[in-house]
Order: structure tokens, then C-alpha cells, then sequence
């Protein structure tokens, strides 16, 4: 099936212990996060559409996707959207305003350039780095904020 090949293809990929990456189908009612029961502490939609924002905004739950950010912000948990498209409507605006009152972060995937960029590699890493940082998870892809300019204490 798709998921399995998926799965297997991610775990090469990464290098991922067995067991580490699960995938589901987008019409796998009986995955965990499908319910309040299982819902995960957090869920990042990367990239997420204004289409799947635009689900998620009205409930829509008609794929696993939608139904599980729907479960992350009906048990307040972390929701992450990285939005990839643009420019914005007032359609798209909207539902963004409706979900970030609702807790969710609405995380547009535009690089930043004042860490001067050299590749492709260096722009997503920027994204992945703001995604992390959202989660609280440690990375060293990207300094935070001024820790670049900070003086050594032996200086």
C-alpha cells in the first residue's frame, strides 16, 4: 500500500528505527491521531494549502489531515500551519485569524535573508529551524536571534 511504501521509504531515508516513523492514509479513520484518545501533544501541516487551512478553519474532516488538526485544537494542543501559498485573499486572512484565535500558529514558509543565505539547502533549513523552535524541540540548524552576535565571555 502507499503508506507502507512510504513509511519504508522514509525509514530508509532518515535512518529511523524501526517503529519511529508511522505513516497513515489519508482516509485512515483508525489512526491514533483520528482521535481526541490519541491526539499527539502537537501537529505541524507542512506545506498546508489555503485549501486544508480553509478545511481546517470550518471543521471539515473530510481526510485524516483535517480531522486531525481538528482533534489537535479541540484538546488544545499544538497546532503548527506552514503556509505555502501566496499572495493571501481576505478568504485566506480570515481563516488564518479564525485559527490563530484558536491557537494555532500560522507559519508562512517565507525564509528570512538577514542570516545571508548561500543555497536552497539554507532557506528550508531556515523554515525547519522556525518550525522547531515553535515545537521547543533543540536545533543548531539556525542561531536564535542574536546568539550569532554575542561576545565570548573571554573576550
Amino acid at each position: 500500500s502507499k503508506p507502507q511504501a512510504m513509511q519504508a521509504f522514509l525509514n530508509e531515508y532518515t535512518g529511523a528505527t524501526p517503529g519511529q516513523i508511522r505513516v497513515y492514509g489519508k482516509e485512515d479513520w483508525m489512526a491514533p491521531a483520528a482521535s481526541g484518545s490519541g491526539a499527539p501533544s502537537a501537529m505541524v501541516v507542512v506545506p498546508c494549502s489555503t485549501g486544508t487551512l480553509s478545511a481546517i478553519a470550518c471543521g471539515a474532516c473530510n481526510n485524516l489531515i483535517e480531522r486531525a488538526a481538528d482533534v489537535v485544537l479541540k484538546e488544545r494542543r499544538q497546532l503548527i500551519l506552514v503556509l505555502r501559498e501566496a499572495p493571501f485573499s481576505s478568504i485566506h486572512l480570515e481563516n488564518m485569524l479564525k485559527l490563530s484565535n484558536m491557537g494555532a500558529t500560522i507559519l508562512p514558509a517565507a525564509p528570512g535573508f538577514y542570516h545571508q543565505p548561500q543555497t536552497i539547502d539554507d532557506l528550508i533549513d531556515f523554515v525547519v529551524a522556525r518550525i522547531l523552535n515553535c515545537l521547543g524541540v533543540p536545533q543548531d540548524m539556525l542561531p536564535r536571534w542574536g546568539e550569532h552576535h554575542q561576545i565570548a565571555p573571554d573576550e
